[in-house]
């Protein structure tokens, strides 16, 4: 069982659930068969919650009472203008398009709610919220389009659209109800009301002809937004520095020239174009580190005139058989690199009249930029430096040797040595001292008895150790140790040739 629903956004089938919401669903069915939604506002539009509807008047006007539902409207009877909704367990509102009567508590029982012609839509998942609230008796099946429509309609304060979206039509594909006493089909459509008539804000037909007319208008304003986003994103590039100003525009003599072969040169372009007039300046863009032709340049004329004339007739034009491309130039990086030179001109300009150096005065502040060394300026010594310059480390040593914290540091050290000698022995005397026989000893000549070799192997190696490693100092002990091991087994084995010899005899 499905109904169409015809409305100013689109058309809406919704299929009815009537094995749990039979008498909802009879209720909904037979106001269709009536026309009874015909030119019913879509009100409370909520954005990716839902919006309501089934109210012939809405609720602007002063005549609406609300709706009422089908049997109320045969009968005339205000009691039953409401009738009871029945919520099924396992109806919840978990899913976009799900269909619900709305409800209202009874004014003598608020445990019982009620009913009459109203329904609502959801236009968002898991909107849980309308649970126990609303009676769901349907869900959309096709018309997830216009439902988009509806959601993203301008809306007042109150959720009511600026330009009216309203059913125009009903139609029953389906119907298992038999209808009740006393309901007659109409024939055709009826004509909306005065009292709908007078509810009508903009009318949809209003605002397509209204937008027709404005079409001019409509195209300005996207205009201006563009500039205004153009405005913001130049903006963006001033504060990163990438433009001098925000309202720099791309200089007018200047040609744009691509697609060139890699055999022409600047001399070249410069006698083909010169024709049409003066040429500043004719540039060929190479690769900075190979040299080769990137195949574009850059031509700045002395005059505008000139400039547009080469632009109408060098365009595909050949050049060292190839067709080149000529356009006017939207590059401002030789603006920008004029305005740089010139305000970092000023400023150091003005820091050497106020006898200081650097930016501002302060020369560290030249050096301390935080950027790579480019082989940029060689020659120049205001090239970008890491943190410090070479020279700035010399000076900062030489500071600090002449500072008096380092003297005192120097004084120091030197005290200490002092003292030590004092508490010491002259090594240097007692190494170099004279002999029994007058003769100076020598420090290199060692004795041939092996306690004096390993005394003084001993005493050298404790004054060498201080500044080896482990293995360094562990080396000398374990060649000492073979040595010594090697002596004993000479000492048995020459004991036990005496030994043997002894025997002989």
């Amino acid at each position: 069982m499905s109904v169409l629903l015809e409305t100013g956004a689109g058309d809406i089938v919704i299929d009815l659930l009537v094995d749990y919401a039979p008498k909802m669903c009879e209720n909904f069915l037979k106001l269709c068969k009536v026309k009874y939604y015909n030119f019913s506002p879509i009100h409370s539009v909520q954005k990716s919650f839902s919006f309501q509807t089934g109210d012939p008047l809405g609720p602007m006007a002063p005549q609406s009472d609300g709706g009422t539902s089908i049997w109320g409207l045969l009968s005339g009877d205000p009691a039953d203008r409401t009738f009871t909704a029945l919520f099924h367990p396992k109806l919840k509102h978990l899913e976009r398009g799900t269909v619900s009567m709305a409800t209202a508590p009874h004014p003598s029982d608020p445990d019982r709610r009620v009913a009459a012609s109203q329904f609502i839509v959801t236009l968002g998942d898991n909107t849980d919220y309308l649970d126990g609230k609303a009676a769901i008796f349907g869900k959309v099946v096709e018309g997830f389009d216009v439902l988009e429509k509806i959601n993203d309609a301008i809306v007042d304060d109150r959720g009511h659209p600026l330009v009216d979206i309203r059913i125009k039509h009903t139609v029953i594909l389906d119907d298992p109800y038999p209808d009740p006493a006393g309901l007659r089909e109409p024939s055709s459509s009826p004509p909306p009301t005065k009292e709908q008539l007078a509810t009508v804000r903009i009318a949809e037909d209003e605002e397509l002809l209204d937008e027709e007319a404005n079409e001019e208008a409509a195209a300005e304003a996207e205009r201006r937004r563009k500039e205004r986003e153009a405005a913001a994103q130049a903006l963006t590039l001033e504060m990163m520095g990438d433009l001098p100003f925000a309202e720099v525009k791309p200089p007018e003599n200047v040609l744009f020239v691509c697609k060139l072969n890699p055999v022409t040169t600047d001399e070249d372009l410069e006698l083909i174009f010169s024709r049409f007039g003066k040429i500043l300046s004719c540039e060929v863009i190479r690769d900075a580190k190979t040299g080769d032709s990137l195949q574009y340049a850059f031509i700045e004329f002395e005059d505008q005139k000139s400039c547009e004339e080469a632009y109408s007739k060098m365009d595909s034009v050949l050049i060292d058989d190839r067709r080149i491309h000529v356009d006017f130039s939207q590059s401002v990086s030789r603006l920008s690199q004029v305005w740089r030179n010139e305000t970092n001109t000023k400023r150091r300009n003005a820091a050497a009249r106020r006898g200081g150096g650097g930016w501002g005065g302060v020369k560290e502040l030249e050096k301390r930029r935080q950027y790579r060394n480019e082989d940029v300026e060689p020659d120049d010594d205001r090239g970008y430096r890491m943190v410090y310059g070479v020279e700035d480390f010399h000076g900062r040593r030489e500071k600090d040797e002449d500072s008096p914290r380092s003297r005192g540091r120097d004084l120091g050290r030197d005290e200490e040595r002092r003292r030590r000698d004092e508490r010491s022995p002259d090594r240097h005397r007692e190494r170099y001292k004279s002999g029994h026989d007058g003769r100076r000893r020598d420090p290199e000549r060692r004795s041939r008895s092996p306690k004096r070799d390993r005394y003084w192997d001993n005493r050298h190696d404790r004054r060498e150790d201080a500044g080896r490693s482990w293995d360094d100092k562990e080396r000398p002990r374990r060649d000492r140790r073979d040595q010594d091991r090697d002596r004993r087994d000479r000492k048995d084995r020459d004991r036990y040739h005496e030994r043997d010899h002894y025997r002989r005899r």
